[in-house]
Parts: C-alpha cells; sequence; structure tokens
C-alpha cells in the first residue's frame, strides 16, 4: 500500500490496515494524528513500513506513471534510508537511486467527474491523487459529483479519463477528522 500516511483512527486506510488487507506500507509519515492501528501492527511485526521522504515518494509514483523505472536523488544520502541503495556521483555530489512505485489498483478522491472519467481536485487532493491515477493499472475515484462529458472546464481537467476505470458519486462525504473526532470505526458492525 502506498500513501502519504498511515491513517488515523479506525476508518480510511486505517480500516484497511485493521482488517489485515495491507501488509506493506509505502509512506512519508507513518506518525500522523491518530495512527493507533498501524502503530499496534508495526510494533507487533505485522506490517511492514517503508519510509520515504514525501517528494521522493511523490517522484517515485510520478516516475511509476511515466514509465521510468528508476532515478536518482541526493535526498536520502548518507541516512539509514539510502542503506542497501545503489549510489551515483554526478558532478560531484552523492545520489541515491529510487525506484519506481506502480500500483494495480489505486483508491482517489477527486472533486468533480465527468461520465468519461475526467477529473478535477480541490486542493491538497491534487497533490498526489493525479500521480497515483497515472501509475496504477486500475484507478477507481470517489467524486463530489459525476458531471456529463463537456459540463468540465477542459482547462480545469488534471487528470483525463484514460487513467480513470472506475467513478463513485458520494455528494456529501464524511471527513475522515469528523469521523474520527466521532470514534468512528470501520467496518460498522450490527449487534
Amino acid at each position: 500500500m502506498v500513501n502519504n500516511n498511515a491513517g488515523n483512527g479506525h476508518v480510511g486506510l486505517a480500516a484497511l490496515i485493521e482488517a489485515g488487507m495491507v501488509a506493506r506500507l509505502i509512506c512519508s509519515f507513518p506518525r500522523s494524528a491518530d495512527p493507533v492501528v498501524f502503530t499496534e501492527l508495526y510494533l507487533a511485526g505485522k506490517i511492514e513500513l517503508e519510509l520515504v521522504p514525501q517528494g521522493t515518494l511523490a517522484e517515485r509514483i510520478r516516475a511509476g506513471g511515466a514509465g521510468i523505472p528508476a532515478f536518482y536523488t541526493p535526498t536520502s544520502f548518507g541516512t539509514d534510508l539510502a542503506k542497501g541503495k545503489p549510489v551515483e556521483v554526478f558532478e560531484g555530489r552523492s545520489y541515491v537511486q529510487e525506484r519506481w512505485l506502480k500500483a494495480d489498483v489505486a483508491l482517489v478522491k477527486a472533486h468533480l467527474g465527468d461520465r468519461l472519467g475526467n477529473l478535477t481536485y480541490r486542493m491538497a487532493a491534487r497533490n498526489f491523487n493525479p500521480l497515483m491515477c497515472m501509475a496504477a493499472s486500475r484507478t477507481i475515484v470517489q467524486v463530489s459529483q459525476i458531471v456529463e462529458p463537456g459540463a468540465l472546464d477542459p482547462e480545469a481537467i488534471i487528470t483525463p479519463g484514460i487513467f480513470v476505470q472506475g467513478l463513485v458519486a458520494v455528494a456529501n462525504p464524511a471527513q475522515e477528522e469528523d469521523l474520527n473526532r466521532a470514534h468512528a470505526v470501520y467496518p460498522e458492525t450490527t449487534a
């Protein structure tokens, strides 16, 4: 599983981890606001962690989408994160080789999508989501609304529909922060 963090509380990514659906997490910061599920499983040795600097994580995903199997970055040189990775010197500076990240399936959120899969984003959703759409073999997107083709301003489309295989409309999705404040747990169980 590739994500920017390890999830919070018992919803979203944390719910997938808690259900045993994630064996390995590749992320830039596993210690988010309430990573109780990840922390317990990691300390028990039940989930692997690959820690990646945030910019390197974004570039590894972008490289996967662009078909670039590896690239060099100075970011982690001389740290534990670079151990075991090839190092080359370019113009007198040491660089660590990083490999692309690709996914079989990407689950992402966008703001609007048309029936052809063209997507727009709001705010920080644009940071990693367009990259993941490109790096995955199959992308399923949650949008606030599905509109007809032609309804989106072509200049506002960030992800073209060729990278999207499924859309799910959720008009007013609950925010993960609100769910965590309410102590929500997914999947919900009935007595």
